[in-house]
């Protein structure tokens, strides 16, 4: 049986929107830019002047609503100038870039994407992240790939620094997790590319994070910042879309993610950001899988820049961990498990990292680290 395989196109850089007029070109004249508020708002003049001489027209900036949910998604599809657009912009963070793939999907409109932060690689995946109105997980929806993104690094350098700060956190489990998944499979052609590229992931964040971070804080751009905005966006998002073809096999993130998606439905869990609690479910994986070296490395690395190392700094309690597996156990990431994985021991391993990072707090403590 054929299949195919889309890999996303992007520009990068503080001019990158001057190449929207040609990348667009054959999509049609009329546009519909959605969504954040603040996003909008911040690209909104590069953007305009963009398409400047291209003859597009924008119909009108909309709100994309706040959350990735159906409920969002459909009042989208309902607007008339989204309707009457011969094509989609959307604009800001995952959850924005994800709703956008969505309703571009449904509706089959080319989508061009303008990701505004460096937080995870939602604007080149063909992964949609979707969540109840109450903000809880509720499954992942496999939408078509936008034809080009447009990585604005003056913009992202401007960003809340936490929002790339929880982006160096989630792209830390791209590595560990496809190896993890894809541990005695026998990987094809294109999982097995996916895999080998997820290795090229975690150093230059590794390498080259905590002066990105310091970039941003002085919203400056830098080759440092570049790199580990590629990382995160590119580098993780081609593997993503390597790794994942549902029902025959998913390998693009695993027990880190799980950790995210469960972290949803506890009582503080909704107060963090999504790469902050994935960065912690990396150290969960780490120690799951035996990995106690890299585990240490990353979980210095992780203390360095202030990403968590136990539950403790998530708010969350040990009392809540059967809730996280309970529901987790809706992603992509659980019903694609190594058989050895039980609802016991993703627990445990959670338990065992929580002692790991509070024995590793109490002796920097001592050590006035």
């Amino acid at each position: 049986m054929s299949h195919s395989l889309c890999l996303p196109n992007y520009s990068v850089g503080e001019d990158c929107y001057q190449k929207i007029g040609y990348y667009a070109r054959h999509c049609g004249k009329k546009a519909a830019v959605i969504g954040g508020k603040t996003a909008m708002e911040k690209a909104r003049d590069a953007l305009l002047q963009g398409i400047d001489g291209s003859g597009i027209e924008i119909l009108d900036f909309i709100w994309y609503g706040g959350d990735c949910t159906y409920e969002n998604g459909q009042v989208l599809m309902d607007n008339e100038a989204v309707r009457q657009a011969d094509m989609l912009f959307g604009v800001g963070g995952g959850r924005a870039c994800d709703l956008c793939k969505y309703v571009a999907t449904k509706l089959d409109k080319p989508l061009f994407l303008f990701p505004t932060v460096a937080s995870n690689c939602a604007s080149v995946t063909a992964i949609s992240v979707m969540y109840h109105p109450d903000g809880t997980f509720r499954e992942d929806y496999y939408p078509n790939l936008p034809e080009h993104t447009f990585i604005h690094t003056g913009i992202i350098a401007g960003s809340p620094y936490a929002l790339l700060w929880a982006g160096i956190g989630d792209a830390l489990s791209k590595e560990c997790e496809a190896v993890f998944a894809s541990k005695g499979a026998t990987l094809k052609f294109e999982p097995l590319m996916g895999v080998q590229l997820s290795k090229v992931c975690t150093e230059p964040l590794l390498m080259y994070g905590a002066q990105a971070l310091a970039a941003c804080r002085e919203k400056r751009v830098t080759p440092e910042l570049e790199q580990v905005v590629l990382d995160i966006i590119v580098a993780t998002g081609l593997v993503s879309n390597m790794t994942t073809r549902i029902p025959e096999y998913y390998y693009n993130s695993s027990l880190a993610h799980c950790v995210y998606n469960g972290a949803t439905a506890t009582q503080f869990g909704g107060r963090h950001l999504h790469g902050e609690i994935v960065a912690l479910g990396v150290l969960c994986l780490l120690t799951y899988d035996g990995q106690l070296e890299q585990r240490n490395r990353i979980m210095a690395f992780n203390h360095q820049i202030g990403l968590p190392v136990c539950f403790d700094e998530l708010d969350i309690d040990e009392s809540e961990f059967e809730a996280i597996a309970k529901r987790t156990q809706a992603g992509a990431e659980w019903q694609f498990r190594a058989p050895d994985i039980t609802e016991e021991s993703f627990i445990q391993c959670m338990r065992q990292q929580n002692q790991a990072g509070r024995a590793f707090l109490a002796a920097m403590q001592q050590r006035g680290g």
